[in-house]
C-alpha cells in the first residue's frame, strides 16, 4: 500500500457524516472530511469543546459544511435523543464515525444506565448509536460505518460474568476489554450487514500510538501514562497522523467491509493505513455473537426493526 494521506480522500462533496468526539482523532477526522466536501456533525458532549472544534475547523477551511451536536455516549438516553434529532433533520447518512473514548479512570465508574464507564461509552454507547442510526445509514450512498478499536485489543478478553468489571476492575485491562469489544462490533456488524442486505459497510480502524489528550482525560498528567505521554513526546504521531487510519477506511475506494487499518509501522504504532493485525480473538464468531445479543439486551435493541432477510424497516 502506498503512503496514503489525507490528500488522497476522494471529493465527498455531497457526502453527510457523523463524527463522534470533538478533540484529538475526532477533531482531525471532522477536519479532513469537511476540506474533503463532507457535511460533517461533530457529535459530543461538551458545548464548549463542540463550539470551539467547529470555529477551529472553520477558520481552517472556511467553506466547510460542519455543525456541533450534543451527545453524550455514557447515556443510552442522549444517544435515543441524538439519533431523533438527526432523523428529523435527514433522511440519509453515508459516513458514521464511531471514534470518541475514554482510557484508564483509576477507580471504577459507571454510566447514567449503570455500566462501567469505559465499557459503556467506548463500546456499548457506540453499539446503541449505531443501531438508532441504521435507518439513516441504509438510505445512504455507499454508507460505511467506522469504529475506532485499539491495539491494545491485543491483550483483550471478553468477560462474560462480569463484563462490567464490578469484582475485578483494573483500568487498563478494562480498556483493553473495551476495544476489543470495539473490533468484535465492527466485523459482527459487517456480517449482520451482508446476510441482512443493509447495504452498509463496516469497518474498524485504530490510531496507533497518537498525541492526544486521550492519555491525560482520566489517569492525569501526573500519573505513569501521562509523565510518558509529556517526557516521551516523540515517541507519539501526530493526531492528524493518527487518524489516517481512520479516514482511509471511511473513504478510500480500496478499504472493504470487514476490513481493519491501522499504522504500517513500528509495531503499528506509527505511520501510513495498511491493514492491520487482526487478533485472534477478535475472529471468534461465537463469542461475537453472544457478545451482540448481551449487547442489544443492555442498550434496549437498537437494531430491532430492521428485517435481516431484506434490510427494511419493519413498521411499528
Amino acid at each position: 500500500m502506498t503512503r496514503w494521506t489525507s490528500d488522497d480522500i476522494p471529493t465527498q462533496q455531497g457526502r453527510r457524516a457523523v463524527v463522534t468526539g470533538t478533540g484529538g482523532l475526532g477533531f482531525e477526522t471532522a477536519l479532513a472530511l469537511a476540506r474533503a466536501g463532507a457535511e460533517v456533525i461533530v457529535a459530543g458532549r461538551n458545548p464548549a469543546s463542540g463550539a470551539e472544534a467547529v470555529d477551529r475547523i472553520i477558520a481552517a477551511s472556511p467553506t466547510a459544511k460542519i455543525k456541533f451536536e450534543r451527545l453524550d455516549l455514557a447515556s443510552l438516553a442522549s444517544v435515543a435523543d441524538f439519533a431523533a434529532r438527526l432523523a428529523d433533520q435527514r433522511n440519509s447518512l453515508d459516513i458514521l464515525v464511531n471514534n470518541a473514548g475514554i482510557m484508564r479512570p483509576p477507580t471504577w465508574q459507571a454510566t447514567t444506565d449503570g455500566f462501567e464507564l469505559q465499557l459503556g461509552t467506548n463500546y456499548l454507547g457506540h453499539h446503541a448509536l449505531t443501531g438508532r442510526l441504521l435507518p439513516l445509514l441504509m438510505n445512504g450512498e455507499e454508507a460505511r460505518v467506522v469504529t475506532l478499536s485499539s491495539i491494545a485489543a491485543r491483550q483483550g478478553q471478553i468477560h462474560f460474568d462480569d463484563i462490567h468489571a464490578k469484582g475485578r476492575y483494573d483500568p487498563m485491562p478494562v480498556y483493553c476489554q473495551s476495544k476489543l469489544a470495539c473490533l468484535m462490533f465492527a466485523f459482527e456488524l459487517e456480517r449482520l450487514s451482508v446476510a441482512s442486505g443493509w447495504g452498509v459497510a463496516s469497518i474498524a480502524a485504530h490510531p496507533g500510538i497518537s498525541r492526544t489528550e486521550l492519555l491525560f482525560n482520566a489517569p492525569g498528567r501526573r500519573s505513569v501514562i501521562g509523565m510518558t505521554r509529556s517526557l516521551l513526546w516523540f515517541l507519539f504521531q501526530p493526531a492528524a497522523q493518527g487518524a489516517l487510519p481512520t479516514l482511509f477506511a471511511a473513504t478510500a475506494p480500496e478499504a472493504k467491509g470487514g476490513g481493519y487499518y491501522g499504522p504500517h509501522a513500528w509495531g503499528e504504532t506509527r505511520g501510513y493505513p495498511a491493514p492491520s493485525l487482526i487478533p485472534p480473538q477478535a475472529r471468534d464468531e461465537r463469542v461475537a455473537a453472544r457478545l451482540w445479543e448481551i449487547s442489544e439486551d443492555m442498550t434496549g435493541h437498537p437494531f430491532a426493526g430492521m428485517e435481516r432477510s431484506t434490510g427494511v424497516q419493519s413498521a411499528p
